[in-house]
């Protein structure tokens, strides 16, 4: 069996479960209950072996507080343990006192896991099951095989999808924005391709090292195919990841996976990381993220105000987008990580921060930003409708601070990769098509080569770049002359102009081009002269095509009519 047909056989069954919560809970609210058990019996399978040594080892060492904690984990052989005498199977043994009995074995935990559990706000679930008599059949129904999720039989890796899967379901159920957070497991695992390219020779030597972050890690998905990637490079490799999450219950499920794997778990924080950034000063090897696009941050906006007045001591040095969309915000935070040593970051946006404001304006400015210092590696379009909540277009932005003396260097790499993909058989929300490993392979080759083709464009970097020159032309009296003021005309604001004009071309050879022939009587205000960049990506691969012909199209138009003409004709008869 597959391991897609394995995850979705066992979240099927998990999910099931929710049957025993009808009538207590309404479909949309399951995973309020099923999501927490589901993270609490894996912790339960993983102690099964080793509960009774840390049953002993509790009973010998509890009165010594100081020493308790590292001798439990070590008894447990994991960073977390559970001290209570019960696990599910004995839970089951006394119906009558099943809530107290379970609230024993919940605080039975260690600290770390008993966090984990609180950022689900699981606890009134408890006592409302238990009020309605449905705790003791919902906890049987995790101690059977169907919810069998020890190591032996559901690997960490498949535990991963599973959690991902219960999540997408949930968020079906509810109505609401399951890409918020669920990446397509394709789509990450073309990021890492191109994240650790080229780093093949540094990564396969003896005990290396590396971090990944991610500013916006939701379950932990990228963080986890990072690491599964560098490990089958090299399993002498460690990766450490680190995550920001402002989700409660992603944040809780991430934190769990984290522990689960023997990762230190407090490096993957909660909170928003626009306005409250839990890894200031810290920097990065590897940065990966798709945080969200299309969203206000004006619930941030005085804390990211406030440290936008540090400028470049700060994350938003380069400037600030609209409040209505923050994803340039999470884009600053990703550059400001970047380990000075070399780091590459793979990032996804929508249409937007390709285009979006004038010269002068935010947006322009970080990309200017980004561009005059030979940050931007490549930019991938993506297939459309590879997402769950949106169909709309989105690309990959690859950012590396290492491009100096390499062919990468002052250029930048297009790949239009709209095409590659393979429709679904059956639709997931919005997601309708998938990248097939076919497609994954041939991105991947396109980007490593790095060589024009029919889908790969190079440009320098200033192709990006233009100034926003101000056309003046003079005020003119009754009689149509000019207005003079100590011997020099006076602009006229109503007669002003502005022209384009791309860096590599010389502002007053284009003036004189194409201004001067049109108006003889106009100059430029060099003062008010502005830089600024956009990436027109849809314009670089656009291609021709020539309309139909008329006599075609009107024959079409004919045909059509007489359809609706017979069509009226049944309604009225």
């Amino acid at each position: 069996m597959s391991l897609s047909s394995r995850v979705n056989e066992k979240a099927n069954l998990i999910w099931a479960i929710a049957d025993k919560l009808t009538g207590v809970y309404k479909p949309h609210e399951y995973g309020e209950v099923i999501l927490p058990l589901t993270v609490i019996r894996r912790f339960d399978c993983i102690l099964a072996d080793t509960k009774q040594a840390v049953l002993d080892t509790y009973e010998e060492y509890k009165n010594n507080v100081a020493m308790l904690e590292p001798i439990l984990a070590e008894a447990a052989g994991h960073d977390f343990y559970n001290t209570s005498k019960y696990d599910f199977e004995k839970l089951l043994d006394d119906p009558d006192n099943i809530e107290s009995n379970f609230r024993d074995y919940l605080n039975g935990f260690s600290q770390n896991v008993q966090d984990i559990i609180l950022k689900f706000k699981f606890d009134n679930h408890i006592t409302t099951m238990a009020s309605k008599g449905i705790l003791y059949m919902v906890l049987k129904e995790f101690t059977t095989e169907k919810a069998n999720l020890h190591p032996d039989y559901v690997s960490n890796l498949e535990m991963g999808y599973i959690f991902e899967e219960i999540i997408r379901r949930f968020s079906e159920a509810h109505n609401e924005d399951a890409g918020q957070h669920y990446t397509p497991r394709e789509v990450i695992q073309l990021m890492v391709n191109i994240l650790f390219h080229d780093d093949t020779e540094a990564l396969s030597g003896e005990s290396v090292v590396r971090t990944v972050y991610d500013c916006a890690c939701g379950t932990g998905g990228m963080l986890s195919v990072a690491e599964e990637y560098l490990y089958e490079l090299n399993k002498s490799a460690r990766i450490i990841p680190f995550g920001q999450e402002v989700n409660d219950q992603t944040f809780a499920i991430c934190k769990a996976d984290m522990l689960i794997k023997g990762h230190t778990a407090d490096y993957v924080k909660n909170n928003n990381t626009l306005s409250d950034d839990q890894f200031q000063g810290q920097t990065f090897d590897y940065i990966i993220s798709n945080p969200p696009f299309g969203r206000e941050w004006k619930n941030e906006e005085a804390v990211v105000k406030e440290e936008a007045k540090l400028g470049f001591d700060g994350r938003f040095g380069p400037g600030l987008p609209s409040t209505a969309d923050g994803q340039m915000l999470f884009l600053e935070n990703a550059i400001k990580k970047m380990n000075p040593d070399g780091s590459r970051i793979a990032i996804i946006h929508n249409g937007s921060p390709l285009f979006t404001g004038d010269a002068g304006s935010g947006p322009s400015e970080i990309r200017r930003y980004i561009i005059e210092n030979d940050l931007l590696e490549a930019i991938i379009a993506l297939p459309n409708d590879i997402f769950y909540n949106t169909g709309i277009a989105t690309y990959i932005w690859v950012l590396s601070n290492k491009k100096s003396g390499t062919t990468r260097e002052g250029r930048v790499q297009l790949i239009n990769a709209n095409g590659l993909y393979e429709k679904r058989r059956k639709s997931l929300g919005n997601k309708r098509n998938d990248i097939p490993e076919s497609a994954i392979a041939e991105i991947t080759r396109v980007y490593g080569e790095f060589r024009e083709s029919e889908i790969s464009k190079i440009f320098d970097n200033k192709d990006f770049g233009y100034t926003k020159i101000t056309i003046e032309r003079p005020q003119l009296d009754a009689d149509g002359e000019p207005v003079l003021k100590k011997g020099k005309p006076q602009a006229d604001s109503k007669r002003r102009d502005t022209e384009i004009v791309p860096l590599k071309e010389d502002i007053e050879t284009y003036f004189e081009r194409e201004v001067l022939p049109y108006a003889p009587d106009a100059w430029i205000d060099r003062k008010k002269d502005k830089v600024g960049y956009e990436i027109p990506f849809t314009r670089y691969f656009y291609e021709y095509v020539a309309p139909r012909p008329a006599d075609e199209i009107m024959a079409e138009i004919q045909e059509l009519e007489l359809d609706l003409e017979g069509a009226l004709a049944e309604v009225f008869d």
